[in-house]
């Protein structure tokens, strides 16, 4: 499946405003908004708060890249181009645990 197809299998994000990526010291590493552009890797982090119980380590990020699918070899490619699927590449590099916390609008 490529990135479009996996998205429609992935839960829904109508009520979240942004997520947020907070490392191990309480500090916030990364945030993701819930803006055109961006709604793709809402979703695919939604999608891994609720698999890996808002954890983003080994496991989690290597999930997350699969689901990026065709966008992982242009994040290589392009350094900085796909902030969201580099921060996965960090996560798995320097093996990270840190937490994604789902911000809701409600």
């Amino acid at each position: 499946m490529n990135f479009q197809q996996i998205l429609l299998t992935l839960p829904p994000i109508d009520d979240i405003r942004q997520i947020d990526i907070v490392n191990e010291r309480g500090e916030l590493e990364h945030t993701i908004p819930a803006v055109p552009g961006k709604l793709g890797s809402l979703r695919i982090y939604n999608a891994l708060a609720q698999k890996f119980s808002g954890m983003l380590n080994q496991e989690s990020a290597q999930q997350g890249l699969i689901w990026f699918a065709e966008h992982c070899t242009e994040a290589k490619q392009n350094p900085g181009k796909h902030p969201n699927i580099d921060l996965l590449f960090r996560v798995l590099e320097q093996h990270h645990q840190w937490q994604i916390k789902v911000i809701t609008s409600v």
